[in-house]
């Protein structure tokens, strides 16, 4: 058993929904009510693990009550793709950017050309990101990430378009880049949370929300447990990050985004709530930051 250190709060679980052995080896999906829906915030459908088969993984989520996709832009070539894929499944938008991985080998020329891409395509790109700062892997200069993500800061606000920020072992130098730039009026969201909840609500208190991914259903993720049990219901979106991070019980596998189920289940489960309140406050609160419904 798994036991979170956080002070109890009434309503909430800590411990009952993290000994479910079932979690473990179930692979029926969750079932959630007739009129419910669910959005993934963060996917990379242009990935190479879903070459072969997009159109299956699309359809497998639009038949399981998955409402929208938001696929994400890493690259110009990427983001570019994104919106190709936005323009053929409408039920998937895009978001636009460079991640701090690329920050050393972006032009001047292509951050123009990822602008004029939101700017061309306003019903298909509804944020900007994936961008911000990787300490832990550091493919470019922890310096040239900070200006790169200060640079695409200003650009998003340029376009009136909501962040999507990446953020390893980069927590401090996310946040003073982020009030430096401020305020943004558009709001963020800060994906793959990897923070504790001290963070988490500053970052609320800045018009951000808290994305919850896959990894929130691993046994020693307990500081993110505590962040999905305690956070507002208002200020959560649910992610896959797919192709990466697939949740309990396909952890290992390839992630897509009718995984979002076993993710709101778990939220569900720690929260002491239905599964369709989480389903349907997370989808609500993704459109409402997005500015954006699904056909």
């Amino acid at each position: 058993m798994v036991k979170i250190a956080v002070a109890q709060t009434p309503g909430i679980c800590y411990e009952s929904c993290l000994e479910d052995k079932y979690l473990k080896k179930r692979k029926t999906l969750p079932a959630i009510g007739e009129h419910t829906y669910l959005i993934d915030s963060h996917c990379h459908l242009e990935m190479a693990p879903y070459q072969d088969d997009l159109d299956s993984v699309i359809e497998r989520a639009r038949s399981n009550k998955i409402m929208g996709i938001i696929t994400i832009g890493t690259n110009l070539p990427s983001s570019l793709a994104a919106v190709q894929i936005a323009q053929k499944y409408p039920m998937v938008k895009a978001t636009v950017g460079v991640h701090p991985h690329d920050a050393g080998s972006v032009s001047a020329d292509q951050l123009d050309t990822i602008a004029e891409l939101a700017r061309k395509n306003p019903t298909l790109v509804v944020g900007y990101g994936e961008i911000g700062l990787d300490y832990a892997k550091q493919y470019a200069p922890p310096a040239i990430q900070r200006q790169c993500f200060t640079q695409q800061l200003e650009l998003a606000k340029s376009l009136n378009l909501p962040v999507v920020i990446h953020d390893r072992d980069a927590h401090a130098d996310c946040l003073d880049i982020i009030r430096a730039a401020g305020p943004l009026e558009a709001g963020g969201v800060m994906h793959c949370f990897s923070g504790n909840l001290e963070f988490a609500l500053q970052l609320i208190a800045m018009n951000f929300k808290i994305s919850i991914p896959g990894i929130v259903t691993f046994k020693n993720a307990t500081e993110l447990q505590e962040v999905a049990a305690q956070i507002p219901l208002d200020s959560m979106l649910i992610e896959t990050d797919g192709p990466f991070l697939a949740p309990v019980p396909y952890r290992g596998k390839r992630n897509e985004p009718v995984y979002t189920l076993y993710i709101a289940e778990f939220i569900a489960k720690l929260r002491n709530i239905p599964v369709d309140t989480v389903a349907m406050q997370t989808a609500e609160n993704t459109m409402v930051l997005f500015r954006t419904g699904f056909d």
